[in-house]
């Protein structure tokens, strides 16, 4: 089951990933997918204040991760340009991605099928020139791992952290596409 936000401004955007930032633990792997400008940077700020990460993100694009220390460690990656694919599995990126941080990885949609299963999805989209919606879903695999409990936990917190929110407004739930 999916849940569907509207988010007004992107400062209500970086609040949710606050919020979220402080329900999320060590092991969760949160996927961000959207189009250019729906957001997904916009949440990482929020999530690395939740987290207690002092600096201020940016979009990793020209990297392939940025480490931030917080309160549990943000691994900031970014899918976007072609190749990452190879260099997400060569690079030793899978000891981040269930590993004792928070990993987040924009534009996930490019490198989906190289993703542990399961993870929390977070689609970002363009409501308007300021509103975007958010919707939080489980992407589980066929046979659920080990991390089962753990992104179907970050998923949990991640819904009460957006219904938390200030500002955000629910849209409802739907069936994961």
């Amino acid at each position: 089951m999916a849940s569907r936000f509207k988010s007004g401004s992107v400062e209500i955007t970086e609040g949710v990933g606050e919020v979220l930032g402080h329900e999320l633990g060590a092991g969760c792997l949160v996927c961000l997918s959207g189009e250019l400008g729906s957001g997904k940077t916009a949440l990482v700020r929020g999530l690395a204040r939740g987290l207690g990460v002092e600096d201020v993100p940016g979009s990793p694009s020209f990297a392939l991760m940025n480490e931030y220390a917080g309160r549990v460690p943000l691994y900031h990656f970014d899918a976007w340009m072609r190749g990452r694919e190879a260099a997400l599995l060569s690079e030793g990126a899978g000891e981040y991605l269930d590993g004792p941080g928070v990993a987040v990885i924009e534009w996930a949609e490019r490198v989906g099928e190289l993703l542990p299963r399961p993870h929390l999805l977070v689609r970002l989209g363009h409501l308007g020139p300021e509103e975007r919606s958010i919707e939080l879903a489980l992407v589980e695999g066929e046979t659920p791992g080990q991390g089962a409990r753990s992104a179907r936990e970050c998923l949990l917190r991640a819904k009460t952290a957006a219904e938390g929110a200030s500002g955000l407004v629910e849209l409802g739930s739907e069936a994961p596409r």
